[in-house]
């Protein structure tokens, strides 16, 4: 059978089916019950989807259907034995083998000349308060979690963001304030190619006999 482990909501229904056998519409409730949409991108349309692949596959199965008043019949689906299978070797994959991923962030910083300096400062500046208020939020959430008396166990993937975040924002920090002050290294060839456009052609310590065109 092909494997498709390129979206981890796939993995999410196989999860909520593996405690019980579920409709689509009550996968959806469970899950943003359990605040999961934090980690896996949720909508109605792509999880129906999903389930329909996940049938094709043989990893979950319908069991029975259902009628509620004058609603539209649903689907309970539960897990099948390769269902089981595929969860197994997909967390054994996902905890244990680091992958390559590619952030919006990491791909901006490897583009930063194209804005200027003073820009970059203030915009690193304001990505820094959103930071800050993102970090306050996951403590608002882990506070209300802890009234509820959770284990830690279910709501430690706030925490592996918590640590991803203060570290970004101390990053974030410390590069405005090379930039700002002038020693990161690069700074005065990326300051010349925003002041003079006539070098923006040239990479630091390129020579004019190194720009494109000429031989």
């Amino acid at each position: 059978m092909p494997r498709n482990r390129s979206n981890p909501l796939a993995l999410a229904v196989l999860i909520c089916l593996y405690e019980r056998p579920m409709h689509p519409y009550e996968i959806a409730t469970t899950l943003r019950q359990r605040n999961k949409q934090e980690s896996v991108r949720l909508n109605y349309g792509s999880l129906y989807s999903v389930v329909g692949s996940l049938e094709r596959r043989a990893l979950i199965s319908p069991k029975e259907t259902e009628r509620e008043g004058r609603l539209p019949e649903r689907t309970i689906y539960e897990l099948t034995e390769p269902g089981r299978i595929e969860i197994h070797d997909w967390m054994t994959d996902l905890v244990s083998v680091p992958v390559k991923e590619y952030p919006e962030f990491e791909a901006a910083l490897s583009f930063l000349p194209a804005l200027a300096p003073d820009e970059v400062v203030d915009l690193l500046g304001e990505r820094a308060r959103r930071l800050e208020l993102s970090l306050a939020q996951i403590d608002a959430s882990r506070e209300v979690m802890a009234k509820q008396e959770l284990p830690r166990l279910f709501w430690i993937e706030d925490e592996f963001v918590r640590v991803l975040r203060e570290a970004e924002l101390g990053y974030v920090r410390r590069l405005a304030a090379e930039i700002a002050a002038g020693t990161l290294e690069g700074t005065d060839w990326w300051r010349q190619i925003h002041d003079d456009p006539a070098h923006a052609i040239l990479a630091p310590g390129a020579a004019p006999s190194d720009r494109p065109g000429r031989r």
